[in-house]
């Protein structure tokens, strides 16, 4: 049976960067680059490598999606990515965006792989999501070399090397994959979080040839940064304070093993919150479900170990508790960064114990390593690793300015002054009693730094970097809270998370600014022609009360 014609693309705008900021309008809703993108779309439409270390948040995805949309014509992009259980998500945005996406792994059965991968031949698909393991497949080879690829992406680039975190032995055939088509395509390889010894890595066992550099820099602005020594008990006691004062808000909890995870999932359900839970040991069916509840604002609360690592793509996460310390400050920034994809305020929040240090250490001492590696190079990365625990204990019991101390380790530094406003360091900032439920002898809280009963025009969220949450009046709040109703009904329709319809970013942009028409609604950042055309009606009616 011949497959059916496939839909028509996107776009016909050139493959120039002119043509991309046309696709970045009319898809994605943004009338100019954010910094960093432009180069790196322009390498990948000019054929060269390039290599992007970019925060979290700073919009990584748009560097390939835009490019893929353009070069649609020529082939398909393809996409290497370990977030297997995030990639039906990324292909469902692209489909709201109006851009033709795929992906092809462990969740498809035999039969739907071959039907995507006849798809993908017939010109159905723009770009493609595949997991670094697929690339060892003579099948997979096979199809690539008929799909003519324009475009190589690799997502999550450090984990090739394994002197960083989460390093992956798949990513190490990326390069050999790369020379094995008939005409190798541009590698734009990307990550959030990379020192200089990681990003040599990345250069060298990727195989980039000359590649544009582009380093945006670490500093995450919006995020709220705190550090806290609490005993095991106090800190869990903390993190249910936080969660039932915080009820609006969607949120990451991280434990160090899977025990505290059930615990604290527990402990917050039977204090009225809802929450769901995340780790190695459940099967593949509940953590699905899990992931699922929280993505669709059925869950509020994710709490989870490290094994959610970065397999999540919702932007509106307003705070990540870290339950236990990190063995590294790459670990942690990753998790901390889930929180405020947006580009809104959010809050992030280490809880740690000597204990945690005793883990962390016995982590280390037990790691396997690859057995490829010598004795001497075992040696050498154990090392290595209790050297950059002693830089997470460092974060943990800063004296100085947190955000300082994460770009101070990446190689950078923050301008201005020394007080960021933003962090509890800088702001002399205690958790509160948690037994008798008083303020700090400071005068202060954290909850009440994070908004907790504090009036919005004094409370310390309007520090000098942290956004100030743009809504000044209860009526502001109130019609903020029935768009987000609106979009919640309108992604259950679709069969979409809600972020994925509208970012809070996008929602607060309507409240702030009241269109009227549709014209209007469209000078909103995020509101591309393909989403107004299907949501636009709907919000316009909410904001004009109808």
């Amino acid at each position: 049976m011949p497959l059916p014609q496939p839909a028509p693309r996107p776009t016909e705008a050139p493959a120039t960067i002119d043509g991309a900021r046309e696709v970045l309008s009319s898809c994605f809703g943004y009338e100019s680059f954010r910094p960093g993108q432009e180069e790196l779309v322009r390498a990948a439409l000019e054929g060269h490598d390039a290599l992007a270390v970019m925060p979290t948040g700073a919009g990584k995805s748009i560097c390939y999606q835009v490019p893929a949309a353009l070069l649609g014509g020529r082939g398909l992009t393809l996409v290497i990515s370990p977030l297997i259980s995030l990639m039906g998500d990324q292909v469902r945005s692209l489909k709201e965006a109006g851009i033709r996406g795929s992906y092809l792994n462990s969740t498809l059965n035999p039969r739907q792989q071959e039907v995507v991968m006849a798809r993908a031949l017939a010109g159905w698909y723009d770009l493609m999501y595949v997991a670094p393991e697929r690339l060892g497949d003579p099948h997979f080879r096979a199809f690539a070399a008929q799909a003519k690829v324009p475009l190589l992406a690799v997502d999550e680039a450090h984990c090739v090397s394994q002197w960083g975190q989460d390093f992956r032995p798949a990513y190490r055939q990326i390069a050999d994959f790369a020379e094995s088509l008939p005409q190798r395509p541009p590698l734009v390889a990307l990550t959030a979080t990379a020192t200089k010894r990681v990003r040599e890595d990345v250069v060298d066992l990727l195989g980039l040839r000359d590649p544009e550099l582009v380093v945006t820099g670490f500093d995450r602005p919006n995020l709220r940064l705190a550090s806290f020594e609490l005993t095991p008990k106090k800190r869990e006691a903390w993190i249910v304070d936080y969660c039932l004062e915080h009820p609006d808000q969607s949120g990451i909890v991280y434990g160090l093993t899977r025990k505290v995870v059930d615990r604290l999932a527990e402990e917050l359900r039977q204090a009225g919150v809802s929450a769901v839970s995340y780790h190695a040991g459940y099967d593949a069916a509940s953590r699905e479900a899990a992931q699922r509840a929280f993505v669709n604002d059925d869950a509020r609360v994710m709490v989870a170990t490290n094994a959610f690592g970065m397999g999540i793509d919702k932007s509106d996460v307003r705070f990540v508790l870290n339950c236990g310390m990190p063995q590294t400050l790459e670990e942690y920034y990753q998790e901390a960064g889930r929180a405020g994809r947006d580009g809104e305020a959010a809050t992030c929040v280490l809880l740690w114990s000597r204990g945690d240090i005793r883990t962390c250490h016995f982590f280390i001492d037990n790691a396997e390593f690859a057995p490829e590696l010598s004795e001497e190079e075992c040696r050498a990365l154990t090392e290595h690793r209790k050297c950059l625990l002693r830089k997470m204990i460092g974060y943990a019991q800063s004296t100085v300015c947190l955000h300082k101390r994460i770009v101070s380790y990446f190689g950078q530094s923050l301008e201005g002054d020394d007080d960021c406003g933003s962090c509890s360091v800088c702001q002399d900032l205690k958790p509160r009693d948690l037994a008798g439920g008083r303020r700090s002898a400071s005068g202060r809280s954290f909850g009440g730094w994070a908004e907790a009963g504090e009036d919005r025009s004094s409370s310390p969220i309007s520090g000098k970097r942290a956004n100030p949450d743009s809504l000044e009046t209860d009526e502001e709040e109130a019609l903020f809270q029935r768009l987000r109703r609106l979009r919640k009904n309108l992604a259950d329709e679709a069969g979409v998370p809600p972020y994925v319809v509208f970012s809070d970013a996008t929602l607060r942009g309507m409240v702030a600014a009241r269109p009227t028409t549709r014209e209007e609604l469209l000078q909103v950042s995020g509101v591309g022609k393909t989403k107004l055309r299907r949501y636009g009606d709907d919000f316009l009616s909410e904001l004009r009360g109808e």
